[in-house]
């Protein structure tokens, strides 16, 4: 019988007892991961990572078809270990899935999926300050966690008068499978930020009509986005989680980078802005002003909010509606690390938050610096 077998056999009596628990094998949960190994935490015996997704790939296994890997903006290579030579015209959930397929393999990171997690909560009395992390696969108690559930699990819909009259279809996001679908229709797209616009110029050719509604006016960036002023937004979105409010994503602070298709969209009107819509017909979308709009679909690319209700034992919301951070751990639980959340939403940002959630988590366990393990 194999160490995990083992193990898995002698939790017949009670909870698997590790040092760490890593909720999420995405982007930070891999970065998470992959610190903590180079520190000494070894695989199922000090380190089990727990993943809902049913292969590696994190949120991008998800992503539609038609958002191929050229297109993707902003992602950034896990640590240890390059993405190279990928073909710019696949599909971002193969390229992705891939690269994140290796990884495990390469640093033998031994996710466990599909698992999922339904709550957090305090161990039991008279263990030792241990948190007990009750799975699909049994329960875990762990001395320290690192939540890295990101967003994908929870689209947001926004609720508007009349939106359960409407006679034709509401998708969101995350349930968007590419432009063919919207062949012929009239489509109403809601949302300001990267998904709404590529919706919009990949619709476009296909549709009978488009309308782009916003709740706030778009804002475009011309030029270079540098190091200062990604310190910026980075440090904004910083600020909220660590008043306790709900974090906002690092792209709806840093503007919409303006490139040759999203000038060609603003100047053939594909990117024609409308303010918000007041409520919701049967027929379409309408502006107290009078103004109605005849739709077929309206697609909601309103965003996503962290997925972290699993969390809800331990008490760690503010008023504000957030968790307050110092640092990557929770205030009010220096236990608990969120990557992938806040500041740390970005790809680079979650490599960042994986190489400081390891070294705070070494010295909350008392754990003496090996050499550095090569993995």
């Amino acid at each position: 019988m194999n160490d995990i077998g083992v193990r898995d056999a002698a939790s017949a009596d009670g909870p698997r007892r590790v040092d760490v628990v890593i909720i999420g094998a995405g982007q930070a949960g891999l970065s998470a991961a992959y610190h903590l190994r180079r520190v000494g935490f070894e695989p199922e015996r000090d380190l089990v990572v727990l993943d809902h997704a049913p292969r590696p790939g994190g949120a991008w296994q998800f992503r539609w078809p038609s958002l191929t890997y050229g297109k993707v903006h902003g992602m950034h290579a896990l640590p240890g270990m390059e993405l190279t030579g990928a073909d710019p015209a696949r599909p971002s959930s193969e390229v992705i899935s891939g690269y994140f397929t290796s990884y495990e393999e390469a640093f033998d990171l031994r996710v466990r999926r599909p698992v999922d997690v339904r709550a957090v909560r305090e161990g039991r009395e008279g263990e030792d300050g241990r948190l007990l992390v009750e799975t699909s696969d049994g329960v875990w108690s762990t001395r320290a966690l690192v939540n890295a559930t990101g967003t994908w699990d929870r689209p947001f819909w926004p609720r508007y008068p009349g939106q359960e009259t409407f006679r034709g279809r509401q998708l969101h996001t995350a349930q968007y499978q590419g432009p063919e679908e919207f062949a012929g229709q009239r489509v109403v797209v809601v949302g300001g930020g990267a998904s709404g616009t590529q919706h919009l110029m990949e619709i476009a050719p296909y549709a009978a009509s488009t309308t782009w509604v916003t709740r706030r006016p778009p804002v475009f960036r011309d030029g270079p986005f540098g190091e200062e002023e990604g310190r910026a937004a980075v440090a904004m979105v910083e600020e909220r989680v660590r008043q306790g409010l709900a974090p906002q994503s690092v792209v709806s602070v840093t503007g919409l980078p303006v490139n040759d298709a999203i000038r060609a969209a603003r100047a053939n009107g594909v990117l024609d802005r409308h303010p918000m819509f007041d409520r919701i017909t049967p027929t379409g979308v309408a502006w107290d002003d009078g103004h109605e709009v005849a739709a077929d679909a309206i697609l909601w690319a309103t965003g996503f909010r962290a997925s972290i209700e699993h969390l809800a034992p331990l008490k760690l919301r503010e008023p504000g509606g957030g968790i307050r951070m110092e640092g990557t751990h929770a205030a009010l639980d220096a236990r608990v690390h969120l990557v992938g959340y806040g500041p740390s939403a970005s790809t680079i940002g979650a490599n960042r938050a994986g190489r400081s959630t390891a070294r705070d988590i070494q010295r909350l366990l008392g754990r003496r610096a090996p050499a550095p393990v090569t993995v």
